[in-house]
């Protein structure tokens, strides 16, 4: 088996007399499309929030690519190999989908900030490299043509295939995506799960947050489950939705399975 990516150990986290998190972990595999699920206030959101930085643990220890790192700033994990998307879509509005994922490549410039003020020849080359890296990923997630249009102008479908182009900008080891299908039509989750498909094709790992259950269970490797906080399963698709623990919490009593990965179909639910 390979060695994981993302190793993360008994994350605890309280906050004021509630215990959001109680000794949870994940490992993610290169290459694996890996889910995170629970119902509502299972702590899910918690436990990827402090994975990417946006939330302190009171415990935990976290490796990728076999390195310890500290979740303890956005920019630090964004720079360990990180990047992550936001259920609410956060683009610079008023700036073209070409200078969003310009933005996001600037995490792996090389030159310095007087490079910058004298616009020597290093800091212009690496200016079009830059470019041309952005209008390759437009292409990628499917927004050729588009990369003058301002963010906002964009349909919502769009807005959330640019997000994903201005993380990957940053050339991360693992791509985790926060509701990446929420609020999308039942077409534009199609065009997500293929986007999705690609990178994976490509070797990069993805960590996916999503209410949409069979989504999940239609597109990723492997699936943990949380309740009130804590690690009720994990393991394939199949596997986690006949753990009677996954089945009582979504549901309380017995029901059939949903569709496993390979299943094309969309929907809500468990």
């Amino acid at each position: 088996m390979s060695h994981p990516l993302l190793q993360v150990q008994g994350v605890s986290k309280r906050f004021g007399g509630v215990q959001a998190l109680s000794d949870v972990g994940l490992n993610v595999l290169p290459g694996q499309v890996h889910g995170l699920i629970g119902p509502n206030g299972a702590g899910k959101t918690t436990f990827f929030n402090t994975i990417t930085g946006l939330v302190p643990v009171d415990a935990g220890r976290f490796e990728l690519d076999g390195r310890a790192y500290k979740p303890n700033a956005v920019h630090r994990v964004a720079q360990a190999g990180i990047a992550r998307t936001f259920q609410n879509i956060r683009l610079f509005a008023d700036m073209t989908a070409l200078d969003n994922v310009r933005v996001g490549r600037h995490v792996r410039s090389r030159v310095g900030w007087w490079q910058a003020v004298l616009r020597t020849r290093a800091f212009l080359h690496e200016e079009q490299l830059i470019t041309d890296k952005a209008h390759e990923l437009l292409a990628f997630v499917g927004l050729q043509g588009k990369a003058q249009q301002t963010a906002r102008t964009l349909s919502y479908g769009d807005q959330r295939r640019l997000e994903i182009a201005r993380a990957l900008a940053t050339e991360p080891k693992l791509l985790a995506l926060d509701e990446p299908a929420a609020g999308m039509n039942a077409t534009e989750k199609v065009q997500l799960r293929e986007l999705i498909e690609r990178i994976r094709e490509q070797g990069r790992a993805v960590l996916l947050i999503e209410h949409d259950v069979k989504l999940v269970m239609g597109l990723c490797d492997h699936v943990t489950v949380l309740d009130q906080g804590k690690l009720i399963a994990c393991g394939s698709p199949a596997e986690v939705q006949r753990h009677p623990a996954v089945i009582a919490a979504y549901l309380g009593t017995s029901h059939a399975p949903v569709a496993t990965k390979g299943d094309a179909r969309q929907g809500e639910g468990l």
